[in-house]
C-alpha cells in the first residue's frame, strides 16, 4: 500500500518545493524507511540545478517501517543509517574493497549522479503522478523513502538521529579521507584548509589518528574557534586576497621547521585553491583534495616538487558496513564529536532557512529533522 509523504523537490531549474510524494511498498531487495532526520551540506544545493526532478537528500537515519521480502538481517523497527554509496559487491571495485566506487550502483562513478541499479525501483516514487529519482539513490528530505537493502546500516547505538544522520556522508568523508585514504600517521602534523562540516570531520579523523600538530586555515575566525574545539592545535586567519594561500602557506612552513606538513587536507570545493594543499605539504608529503573540484584548473607543477603525492578520494574510501559501527563506537566512546557539531536542526518547511544559515557559514553543520 502507497504512503502520501511530503519531501523536497529540487526541480531542476535552481529551485525547490516543499509536496507531497506517494511512495510504494518495497520491492524484495528494498526497505522503506520512516526518515527521523537529515543532514544538509553543499551537495544537497547543488542538487537544484541538477537540470531534472529529484527528491533531495543525501544524508539520513531513520527506521525500518517495511521489508521487502528478501532483506534479511534487518527487522521492522530497526534504526538505521543510511549510506548512498550502494555497494554491488560483485564488481571489480567492489572485489577490491573499493565499495564507495562500486562500477554498477555507485551514483558518481557508474550513473553520473542519475538512476543506477543501486537505486530502489524508479516508480516506486511518483510526484505528480510521475516517476521521480532520489537523489545519491536515497532522497533522505522526505519523510518517508524507499531504498535498497545495501544503503542501511544497523544503529546499535543510543545516540540522537540528528548525529546519526550527518555521519551519511559529511562524517564518513571527512573522517575517512584521513583514516582510509591518507592514512594518516600517529606525530605527524596536518593542515586543514576550510573549517565547515567536512574540514571539521577532518581534523576529528587527525586528532583521534594522533595528530601532533592540526593546523585549521579558514578566512572565518568563528569557524577557527570552532576548529580549536574539535581538535585544532594551531589556526591560521587566512586572506581572502592571498591568492592561493601562498602567503598561508609560508606561515605552515614557518610553523613546521620550513619544510611543510606531513599531510595537508583541501575543503573548500573552491577551484582557485585546488592545488594549495601542494603548497602546504613538505617534500614527500602528501595532499589530499577531500572536496571534490569538478572543473579544470591550472597546476604550477613545481608545487610537486618533490616526491609529493596528491590523491582525490570519494567519500572517504568508505566501506559501509565497516566503516559507520566504526563512527558509531568513536561516539559512543566520546572520541567522536558528533552532537556539538550540529549547529541548528529546523523542520523540513524551513529548509530554505536551513541553506541560508549554510551557505552564509552560520552553521558547522544543519540538520533537517522528521517527527
Amino acid at each position: 500500500m502507497a504512503i502520501q509523504s511530503k519531501a523536497a523537490i529540487a526541480k531542476g531549474d535552481g529551485s525547490f518545493v516543499i509536496d507531497t510524494v506517494t511512495v510504494a511498498a518495497p520491492r524484495a531487495d528494498e526497505i522503506l524507511i520512516k526518515v527521523k532526520a537529515a543532514g544538509l551540506c553543499h551537495t544537497d544545493h547543488d542538487s537544484l540545478n541538477w537540470g531534472k526532478p529529484i527528491v533531495m537528500g543525501h544524508e539520513g537515519a531513520g527506521i525500518i517501517e517495511k521489508l521487502g521480502s528478501e532483506v534479511a538481517n534487518f527487522q521492522v523497527g530497526d534504526q538505521v543509517i543510511l549510506n548512498w554509496a550502494t555497494p554491488c559487491m560483485r564488481c571489480f571495485q567492489c572485489e577490491e574493497g573499493n565499495q564507495h566506487i562500486c562500477e554498477n550502483n555507485s551514483p558518481v562513478t557508474a550513473g553520473g549522479n542519475g538512476y543506477t541499479p543501486g537505486h530502489a525501483h524508479l516508480d516506486g516514487t511518483k510526484w505528480n503522478d510521475k516517476a521521480i529519482e532520489r537523489s545519491f539513490n536515497i532522497g533522505t528530505l522526505s519523510e518517508y523513502t524507499l531504498v535498497k537493502a545495501s544503503a542501511c546500516v544497523k544503529l546499535s547505538s543510543d545516540m540522537p538521529m540528528p548525529s546519526a544522520s550527518i555521519i551519511s556522508c559529511g562524517v564518513m568523508t571527512g573522517y575517512g579521507s584521513v583514516v582510509n585514504s591518507a592514512k594518516l600517521s600517529a606525530g605527524s602534523s596536518a593542515v586543514v584548509l576550510g573549517t565547515g562540516g567536512v574540514g571539521l570531520n577532518v581534523i576529528q579523523g587527525a586528532r583521534i589518528s594522533g595528530a601532533a600538530m592540526i593546523i585549521a586555515i579558514d578566512i572565518n575566525p568563528e569557524r577557527l574557534e570552532m576548529a580549536k574545539a574539535f581538535g585544532a592545535t594551531h589556526t591560521i586567519l587566512a586572506d581572502k586576497e592571498d591568492k592561493g594561500l601562498m602567503k598561508a602557506a609560508e606561515q605552515v612552513k614557518a610553523m613546521t621547521k620550513g619544510r611543510g606538513a606531513d599531510y595537508a587536507f583541501e575543503c573548500t570545493a573552491i577551484p582557485a585553491l585546488g592545488a594549495a594543499p601542494l603548497a602546504m605539504i613538505r617534500n614527500a608529503g602528501t595532499a589530499v583534495q577531500v572536496s571534490g573540484i569538478e572543473e579544470e584548473i591550472t597546476i604550477d607543477m613545481r608545487l610537486f616538487e618533490w616526491d609529493k603525492i596528491y590523491i582525490n578520494p570519494l567519500y572517504g574510501k568508505c566501506r559501509p558496513q565497516i566503516d559507520f559501527p566504526k563512527l558509531v563506537s568513536l561516539y559512543d566512546k566520546g572520541d567522536l564529536m558528533l552532537d556539538q557539531m550540529i549547529t541548528c536542526t529546523y523542520p523540513l518547511d524551513d529548509l530554505q532557512q536551513a541553506f541560508d544559515d549554510m551557505l552564509g557559514g552560520r552553521n558547522a553543520k544543519g540538520v533537517i529533522v522528521f517527527d
